[in-house]
């Protein structure tokens, strides 16, 4: 059995939580914050036998698209505005960070 935790932009996580569904893959949504943009993702829990991660690495790749995005940096100074003024750049965001982990007992209560 593996757990399968994939961190996804909020913007593809009810898609993809569908995706799962449909093909019978059971999920636990968390909300996350990621550390570079300081936005909102959706870290997903998916624990699936040996033989299916495949698929649902497919259907995650399937439903989350990376793209670009226009963001602020936020400033060095901690946010004073009359210390720094940011220009928007262009940054990828979206796609996901999937990560397979090996499950040594589950038990549902």
């Amino acid at each position: 059995m593996k757990l399968i935790l994939a961190v996804v932009q909020d913007k593809d996580s009810n898609r993809l939580v569908d995706a799962l569904g449909e093909s019978k893959f059971r999920t636990t949504k968390l909300s996350s914050t990621g550390g570079f943009l300081k936005e909102g993702n959706t870290t997903l829990m998916i624990g699936c036998e040996d033989k299916y991660v495949n698929q649902a690495l497919e259907i995650i790749k399937d439903n989350c698209s990376q793209r670009e995005q226009l963001v602020s940096p936020v400033s060095p100074m901690g946010g004073n505005a009359d210390s720094y003024i940011p220009r928007p750049i262009n940054v990828e965001v979206g796609g996901a960070t999937v990560f397979v982990l090996p499950v040594d007992a589950f038990h549902h209560f």
